[in-house]
């Protein structure tokens, strides 16, 4: 149960559904700083929004008006005798930039400043949507760190390679304008009506098939960085780790949107 769950991660995250979307808030004080704690409730959260069948699309916000994430735990990477690496989850640093067992779409919601690790947990979502006055920013370099939990790998595949490898090299902000003009988010909004756009998009998102949702996710991942030859076998190499992919291409469901649509009606999914 949600609320159960809610209990669990109090203090990090809080979860709220609605229908087939559900909303993941951090809302770790002050500014949503990533340590071991918070990575284990964002991947607990995330985990939730794969497992339960009735979720199709969720919706990743901040509770705070400071920052989506500002990014590193300091006070915690810098303890004596601290571990400085990611954590051993399956999800990595931040509890979703290495959860490859999540399938289902991840929107974010950028309200306040994305910084650091911040960023890298946005760039780790399927859509990203963000306020029209805030800013992203990758200030490793001058923390005396990389920012290798997804943003030096992630960023330079989203925009440009010189524009995202100055960002990292100098630590300057891009403004939600520029990132919107980069192609690197969807849209922007007002801060006040962000979460409307976010809630939107993730109806128009849960409208697609379970089943294909799932399998559009696997399969981008699958062919990103192939040569586009090898990526069009897709269909007859079906085998290995494209398990949603396989499901979908025999489910029920992809007989029902077709006949959905040649009948003038509103599909009807059964997720099978």
């Amino acid at each position: 149960m949600t609320a159960e769950l809610n209990r669990d991660l109090a203090g990090f995250v809080e979860l709220h559904r609605d229908g087939a979307v559900l909303e993941i808030r951090m809302v770790k004080p002050k500014v949503n700083a990533i340590c071991r704690r918070f990575s284990r409730a964002m991947e607990r959260a995330a985990l939730y929004l794969q497992d339960d069948p009735d979720l199709r699309v969720g919706i990743l916000s901040s509770g705070s008006d400071r920052a989506f994430s500002a990014g590193l735990d300091f006070s915690e990477a810098t303890a004596p005798g601290e571990d400085r690496g990611p954590g051993a989850e399956a999800g990595g640093f931040g509890g979703i930039t290495t959860l490859w067992a999540l399938k289902k779409p991840l929107i974010a919601a950028i309200n306040a400043p994305a910084v650091g690790g911040g960023l890298e947990l946005a760039l780790a979502c399927d859509i990203l949507l963000m306020a029209e006055d805030t800013f992203l920013q990758l200030p490793e370099l001058e923390r005396g760190l990389l920012p290798d939990g997804g943003g030096l790998q992630r960023l330079p595949r989203r925009i440009p390679w010189h524009v995202a490898t100055a960002m990292i090299w100098t630590g300057e902000r891009m403004p939600a304008a520029e990132a919107l003009r980069w192609g690197l988010v969807h849209r922007t909004a007002p801060r006040a009506g962000l979460m409307d756009l976010a809630r939107e998009t993730a109806a128009r998102v849960a409208r697609g098939a379970p089943l294909a949702l799932q399998a559009l996710k696997e399969t981008l991942r699958a062919v990103d960085g192939m040569a586009d030859r090898e990526a069009m076998t897709l269909r007859a190499e079906t085998e290995g780790d494209l398990e949603q992919y396989r499901r979908m291409l025999a489910s029920d469901d992809m007989i029902e949107g077709q006949r959905a649509f040649l009948e003038k009606r509103a599909p009807r999914w059964s997720g099978r």
